[in-house]
C-alpha cells in the first residue's frame, strides 16, 4: 500500500516516526506546537494558543491577575471615557437637536454648540434646519408628476422647485414619519388644485406668479394641518410647456393667437388715428363756426347799431334824413349802372353826350388777348 512506511517507522508518507503511528503527520496532536517527526511540524493547537495568550496577558498588567487595583481603575477609566463620549454631542450649525428622556422628547431645543447629556437614559435627535429645495415634474422626460390638466381641459406639463426648511424641529422629529416626501406629495396635489381651476394660458405665460402664491399658501396650510413642522419658504415654476405629442399643433395654436393680437393692437393703431384726425377735423369745424358766429353776431350788432343812430338822427329831423337817405340810395343804385342823360326843359338839348369813364377804366385792367391774327 502507498501509506507503508518503507523504513520500518510505520509514520506514514512523510516519514515521522513515533509509537504506534500517528497518522499521515506521523504524530499526533497531542504533542506541542512545530515538534513531531515531519519536517513541516503538528497541526497548532487551538486551546494551547489561548492559553499562552491569557499567560502574556497576565504578566503584562501590573499585580499579575485581574484581582488587582490597577486593572480595575483602568477598566473603570476606560468605561468612563467611553461614557463621556457617548454624553457629549455636537450640534452643527445648521441643525437643531432635541433630547430625549426615556424616549420622551423635552421641551427644550440644542441651540448649535456642544451640549452634555446623560447617556443612555437620554438620547438625542438632530434635525436639518438648513433650506431644502424638491424639484417635482420632468419636462418631457417620461415622467407623469408634472402632466396636469388645466381648467380649459388642455394638458400641461409642468416642471415648478419647492423650498422648504424645518421650523418647529420636535414636530418634525416625532410627529410625521417622512416629512419631506409629505412635502413633495401635498406641493403636486397643490399645483393640480390650482392648475386645474386655471386655463392652460395662465400657466404658460399670464399668470405664473399668482399661481405660485396661491399654490405656496395651500401647501403651507395643509403642512401646519399635518404638524410637520415645515415653513414654506417659494414656490418657484421653471417652465410649463404642452405635452411632446401635441407641441406642434399648440405652437400653431400660439402663433395663431400672436397674429391675432397683432392684428387687433394694429386695428386699435388704426382706430386711434382715424379717431383723431376726426376729433381734429370736428375741433377745427367748430372753431370756425364759433368764429362764424361771433363774426355775424358782431355784423349784426354793428348793424343795430347804425341803425339806430340813423334813426336818432331821423327823429331829429326827418326831412333832411329823407332826403340824404334818398341821396346815398341812389348813388348806390345808378352808381353801378348805365346811365343815359336827357336834358329836358325849353332850353334842353336832348341827349347829353356822355363819356363812359368806368368802362374804359374796365377795358384798359383786361389783359390783352395773345392769340390774334396779324
Amino acid at each position: 500500500m502507498p501509506w507503508n512506511n518503507q523504513n520500518g517507522g510505520g509514520g506514514g508518507p512523510w516519514g515521522g516516526g513515533g509509537q504506534g503511528g500517528g497518522g499521515p503527520w506521523g504524530q499526533g496532536p497531542r504533542g506541542p506546537v512545530g515538534g513531531g517527526g515531519g519536517p513541516q511540524g503538528s497541526p497548532p493547537d487551538l486551546e494551547d494558543i489561548i492559553r499562552r495568550g491569557q499567560d502574556r496577558l497576565k504578566q503584562a498588567i501590573p499585580g499579575g491577575g485581574k484581582s488587582s487595583p490597577a486593572f480595575i481603575g483602568l477598566i473603570v477609566l476606560a468605561v468612563a471615557a467611553f461614557w463621556l463620549f457617548q454624553s457629549i454631542y455636537t450640534v452643527q450649525p445648521d441643525e437643531l437637536a432635541i433630547e430625549l428622556r426615556f424616549g420622551k422628547p423635552k421641551d427644550e431645543v440644542s441651540q448649535p454648540g456642544l451640549h452634555f447629556h446623560w447617556w443612555p437614559v437620554e438620547t438625542v435627535e438632530k434635525a436639518n434646519v438648513a433650506e431644502k429645495l424638491v424639484d417635482i415634474g420632468e419636462l418631457r422626460g417620461g415622467s407623469s408628476s408634472g402632466l396636469m390638466l388645466s381648467g380649459d381641459q388642455n394638458i400641461v406639463d409642468i416642471k415648478f422647485s419647492v423650498a422648504y426648511q424645518t421650523i418647529d424641529p420636535a414636530a418634525y422629529l416625532f410627529r410625521v414619519q417622512t416629512p419631506d416626501e409629505m412635502v413633495r406629495q401635498v406641493s403636486e396635489s397643490a399645483m393640480r388644485e390650482v392648475v386645474g381651476r386655471r386655463p392652460a394660458q395662465d400657466i404658460f405665460r399670464d399668470d405664473r406668479e399668482g399661481i405660485a402664491a396661491e399654490v405656496r399658501e395651500i401647501v403651507q396650510t395643509t403642512l401646519e394641518e399635518y404638524g410637520t413642522g415645515l415653513g414654506v419658504n417659494a414656490i418657484s415654476i421653471e417652465d410649463a410647456a404642452p405635452p411632446q405629442e401635441v407641441a406642434d399643433a399648440f405652437e400653431e395654436v400660439q402663433r395663431a393667437e400672436q397674429d391675432e393680437d397683432r392684428f387687433v393692437e394694429e386695428s386699435n393703431q388704426y382706430s386711434n388715428q382715424q379717431l383723431g384726425a376726426a376729433r381734429g377735423e370736428a375741433a377745427q369745424i367748430r372753431e370756425e363756426a364759433a368764429g362764424y358766429r361771433a363774426r355775424v353776431v358782431q355784423e349784426a350788432t354793428g348793424e343795430a347799431q347804425r341803425f339806430i343812430l340813423v334813426y336818432d338822427e331821423y327823429a331829429k329831423a326827418p326831412d333832411v334824413t329823407r332826403t340824404r337817405l334818398f341821396l346815398e340810395t341812389m348813388e348806390n343804385v345808378l352808381g353801378g349802372s348805365n346811365k343815359v342823360i336827357v336834358e329836358t326843359g325849353a332850353n334842353g338839348q336832348g341827349v347829353v353826350p356822355y363819356l363812359p369813364l368806368p368802362e374804359l377804366d374796365a377795358r384798359r385792367s383786361q389783359p390783352v388777348s395773345q392769340g390774334g391774327s396779324n
